[in-house]
């Protein structure tokens, strides 16, 4: 009977200690080195990058023509935010005809952690003129002679 609660505690133990353990997390594209420093501007265009890279992690927003190759790994502790070890970022630009115009490789130094800029409130704890939904000064407020008819 011993040996049973023994033998449930140790595993029990073994499983809240494996809860524990660091993770190694790699997200987005595998980058090879080798073929990353191959891509020439003025030589290249966007098939030959897709064959060398394959797709991008994403593209330009506002223009078709940036490409961005995102790789980042990161180690976690258990249930805590990971921390970035490693962050590549890889920007393409293409010209008008399709041609890379230049590379642009980024790593670690921009990666910021963003937080809440105050101790967070309940619609409770915010002022009474805020709460009822006046927030128009003034000035801003209809007068009597905006109105029609």
């Amino acid at each position: 009977m011993k040996l049973a609660v023994l033998r449930t505690a140790i595993l029990a133990a073994a499983v809240l200690l494996a809860g524990c353990a660091q993770m190694r997390l790699h997200r987005g594209v595998v980058l090879d080195p080798q073929l990353a420093s191959a891509i020439q501007p003025g030589v290249d265009n966007k098939d030959s990058v897709e064959k060398a890279l394959g797709r991008p992690s994403f593209v330009g927003q506002f223009t078709p023509n940036d490409w961005y190759y995102v790789s980042r790994d990161e180690n976690q502790l258990a249930f805590r935010n990971g921390r970035v070890t490693k962050q590549t970022v890889l920007h393409v630009r293409f010209d008008p005809k399709g041609n890379v115009a230049s590379l642009q490789r980024t790593g670690k130094e921009l990666v910021m952690n963003v937080g809440p800029v105050g101790p967070l409130r309940s619609a409770a704890e915010e002022p009474a003129h805020r709460a009822r939904g006046h927030a128009l000064g003034l000035g801003d407020q209809p007068q009597s002679e905006d109105r029609v008819g």
